[in-house]
């Protein structure tokens, strides 16, 4: 009986043993992490606020009054009020634009980073598994699209649009910011196309499809995603950048980085007015890349 008990336990344990993945893992580690959990907290803050701004503020982020509010100080008695961190050079309040001013950088962040992952991946994936000629030329274009600085590529695209909304910021980092995620993507590939089970699933009839989305994709993904997830905040950045300039998104929409440019004027003798929006711009995207680093450093266990 005793025998019997010991080799029950002993195959659930590796029975435990053999469910265990590099995800499941890595989720066990990412739990653990004190920076992951207070960027994932902050991020789900963020996007909270960018869905339903309201519900962080009941002041209209456009309605100005000069003769009032004209460069008022924050009144930090006024929590969550629109008096909170005070009103801007048209009398607006600062606070109500900077949470309603999440929307817009959450959306081309996310969109942005969909779209170069679903692009850069397929790319990547394509050329890395049929290899020869048709690795070459995606390789050549994939070069020629990497030689194009982001932010300066990003300002001629932009400059031929009538009207820079978010979807026209999001298509030309998309068009322009693809390349990191298939170069990564072809890597892991090439790698892993070389295992074992890959080559068994090949000598058994898999079709190509198969192969490629069913045995490459989940063991290939993992680099990808930490990869993206680090470039998001950097996407943000870009976009805040680009409405800094001029060249992004343009009023009525409300950004932290047309905010911060138009505080410009007002610097010397307000700075309070730059100083919240780009405050949550720098929070924003640094909560994505302490979750990035956090990623990375679960994923790959040479880093654990």
């Amino acid at each position: 009986m005793a025998v019997e008990q010991e080799t029950l336990v002993e195959a659930d344990v590796e029975k435990r043993e053999e469910a265990r993945s590099l995800w499941g893992d890595a989720w066990r580690d990412l739990r653990r992490r004190p920076i992951f959990l207070i960027s994932v907290l902050l991020i789900v803050l963020l996007v909270l606020m960018a869905i339903f701004p309201w519900a962080f503020t009941d002041a209209n982020p456009r309605k100005a009054d000069l003769v009032h509010d004209y460069l008022k100080r924050p009144d930090w008695t006024d929590f969550f009020g629109a008096g909170w961190f005070g009103y801007d050079a048209q009398g607006r309040s600062i606070y109500a634009r900077v949470v309603y001013g999440a929307r817009a950088s959450i959306t081309v962040g996310i969109v942005v980073t969909a779209g170069v992952t679903l692009l850069g991946g397929l790319t990547g994936m394509v050329a890395g598994y049929f290899g020869g000629a048709v690795d070459a030329v995606i390789s050549r274009i994939i070069d020629i699209f990497f030689g194009i600085p982001l932010l300066l590529g990003a300002l001629v695209l932009l400059n031929g649009f009538a009207s820079r909304t978010v979807w026209a910021v999001v298509f030309a980092l998309v068009v322009l910011g693809w390349t990191q995620i298939a170069r990564v993507m072809r890597g892991a590939v090439l790698t892993v196309k070389q295992s074992d089970y890959v080559m068994a699933g090949r000598a058994l009839g898999a079709g190509t499809g198969r192969l490629m989305f069913r045995h490459i994709l989940p063991n290939a993904v993992a680099p990808v995603i930490v990869v993206a997830t680090i470039a998001l905040g950097g996407y943000i950045a870009t976009e805040a950048t680009l409405s800094f300039l001029g060249i992004g998104l343009q009023e009525p929409t409300i950004s932290w980085g047309i905010d911060i440019s138009s505080a410009q004027k007002v610097i010397r003798t307000a700075p309070y007015v730059m100083f919240f929006p780009a405050a949550a711009l720098s929070i924003t995207v640094l909560a994505f890349i302490m979750m990035g680093d956090a990623v990375r450093d679960a994923l790959d266990p040479k880093l654990r």
